[in-house]
This record gives structure tokens, sequence and C-alpha cells, in this order.
């Protein structure tokens, strides 16, 4: 199925708003060594919020302010208190990917990206594998040595949180997403680290012509090595879905097969990532609830599956307790992208999409310019 104008364009903004609307749900909540799942739910059973079917509501004062601390950003995304975005890494590194491909189009390379991380992007709000090669760049090193020099997170979640973009800027096209997030991803990652980034990038491309999450995930792991402990993960997590074995119950035998990870790890959390989508089953409230419920890394997992929801189901159809909090409005740190507008920057992404599909020759099938 090919895509094209309005509806291509609505499903790019239901990109956007998905991402931005799962890491808001998922931001109070992230730090998965306290957070985990048995306390998220513990303190929405308190708050009287599961089923989980709208953001975060803060308890005031917290019955047990130990047990039950939020970020400190908490009061910018929890329910009723939202008033367009909060700043936050998920979303800085998409605004960057946009503002990569309209400087250096499709063809970009991976210095281009360091190049523009220094230009743009604040080092202080940088963390774990970007801060490693931010500083590597700084010190005149080049990539790939930036992700493999003094950087023990090599193969945390960092480069996935960076690949939306290249999913929505290449429609029905996995293997160039896949192709330009890999390109972006080296310059911090490596391994696990890369392919997580990969996956991601190819999950949401395939989701704007999938017949649902699962021929997403299914189309996805063609993009990555089948041997790799991430693919076998997703698959493990697909297989467990498909016997009927239940969501928990699931999560509980992936934590116990991926134990001795660190909660930011790649591994665990595409785990999370993939169960939120499967038993999620196309419902955009259902999937971004699940995924955040699922602990770990709280708001990244919800900022990717909610996109990908997201381009599955469209902007239209996103509940507006998600979208009308957000004001059409985004909290930035990258220079000169503060306060954009959620419908413009998707509008410039929709442009970017149709670019490359006129240099490909389609918008389902074959490759994109420069991948």
């Amino acid at each position: 199925m090919a895509l094209g104008g309005s509806a291509l364009a609505d499903r790019i903004l239901g990109g956007w708003l998905g991402r931005i609307a799962g890491n808001m749900l998922g931001k109070p909540v992230e730090r998965g060594d306290h957070w985990t799942r048995e306390r998220i739910d513990r303190y929405l059973r308190r708050a009287d919020a599961l089923p989980l079917t709208d953001y975060v509501p803060a308890l005031e004062p917290p019955p047990d302010p130990v047990e039950f601390e939020l970020r400190p950003e908490w009061q910018e995304c929890v329910r009723g208190r939202i008033h367009g975005s909060c700043r936050d890494d998920d979303v800085d590194y998409t605004l960057l990917g946009l503002h990569l491909l309209e400087t250096h189009g499709f063809a970009f390379t991976t210095e281009q990206v360091g190049d523009l991380w220094l230009l743009r992007l604040p080092y202080l709000q940088t963390f774990t594998a970007e801060r490693v090669a931010y500083r590597n760049l700084t010190a005149g090193v080049k990539p790939p040595l930036t992700a493999t020099l003094d950087n023990p997170y090599q193969e945390w979640i960092g480069a996935l949180i960076r690949a939306d973009i290249h999913g929505w800027v290449n429609p029905g096209d996995p293997r160039a997403a896949a192709a330009m997030a890999r390109r972006d991803a080296v310059l911090s990652h490596t391994g696990n680290g890369v392919y997580g980034a990969m996956w991601a990038a190819a999950l949401i491309a395939a989701a704007f012509t999938a017949d649902g999450p699962r021929e997403a995930i299914e189309a996805a792991l063609v993009r990555i090595p089948p041997r790799c402990r991430l693919a076998r993960t997703v698959r493990k997590v697909a297989a467990l879905y498909e016997a009927g074995v239940a969501w928990a119950d699931t999560l509980d035998q992936l934590e116990r097969e991926t134990s001795g990870l660190h909660w930011i790890h790649i591994v665990p959390n595409a785990a999370v990532i993939t169960a939120g989508l499967l038993y999620g089953e196309g419902d955009f409230t259902t999937t971004i609830a699940l995924t955040v419920r699922g602990g770990l890394d709280t708001d990244s997992n919800g900022a990717t599956a909610g996109s990908a929801a997201g381009v599955l189901c469209g902007a239209a159809a996103i509940p507006p307790q998600w979208t009308e909090p957000l004001r059409d409005r985004v909290r930035s740190a990258v220079f000169g992208f503060d306060g954009a507008r959620i419908s413009d920057l998707a509008a410039r992404t929709h442009r970017l999409a149709m670019a490359g599909a006129r240099v490909a020759g389609g918008l389902s099938g074959g490759a994109t310019a420069g991948a």
C-alpha cells in the first residue's frame, strides 16, 4: 500500500504527536532502578489511574515521598499540568535529526551528525554514550572511534531514541530507514546499540504500510542480524505473544532472561517496546500505557512505541487527552527549536519524505536517495 498526500501527512503528524505524548507519559517515572513495573502499578492504583488512559496523575502530597518520588520535572508532565511538552533528550535528538536532513539531505555522513551536535546541542544536555561521543568529538576524535573510546555505554538505548526521523522520511521503506539510522548511530554506539537504532527506524518506516504492529515488527527484524541478542529478544517476545502468554508474564520471563543488563541497555528496553506494541494491538492508548507500565527507560520506550503507534493509526485517530495538552508546542535544548510548533515540524518532515520519494521513484519499495 502506497501513501501520499494528506494520508501520509496525517501519519507523520501521528508519529510526532505519538513520540512526544509517549515521552511525556513516561517522564515522571523515568528511573528503572527505582520505578519497577510493580512500583509503577502500585502508584497508579493509589492514584485510581488503572487502567491508564491519560497522563500519569500526581499524588499530592505523595503518601510516601521516598517510595513514590517522581522525576524532578514532574510538575510539567503530569495530568492537568501539561502546557506543551517539557524539554527532553528523546525529543531533542528528533529535532536534531530533522535539522540534519534539511541541512545535508539523505546522504548525510556520520561526521556531519557530530558537527551538528557540537553546533546545536549543549554538552550538559547529553547523557551516557552521547556525552562520551560528544567529549571525544571536542578532543578531535573522528567517527567511528568516537563510539568506542572510553565508552562503556555502547549498547545502551541512546541511538534508538535518535532513529524515528529516519523512519518518518522513508515511509514504507524500512531498508532505507535502517541504513540512515545506522549512519547516525555509529557516532556513539556499536553492536546491539546500533542494531536498536536500525530496528526502530525500520519499524517506524514499516508502520506506514504494515497491517498492524506484528507485521511492522517482522519487517524491522529483517533489517538487523538475525542472531544478534536484540533480534533474538524481539522474536522471543513475539513468540510468547503468539502463544497467548499474558503481557505481565511475558515481561517477567524476559526480565529473567535479560537480568544483569542495565535498565538503560537496549535489549531489555526493546523487549518492553515490543510487548507494548504487540499487546496494544494497534490501539494507541493501550500501546503507550502498557509500554510505560513495562518500566525501565519509560520515557524513551513510551516515545518509540508512541511514534510507531501514531504512524499506524494517524494523528486524527489519537485520542485528544494525549494531544490537546501538548498545545502544538515543544520545548527543546536544541538551538533554534525551542517553542517550535509540532504541526510545523511534521509538515517539514512530510516535505522531506515527499522529496525522498520523488528521488526514489515512489513511496513504497525501492531505496531512498543516499541510503
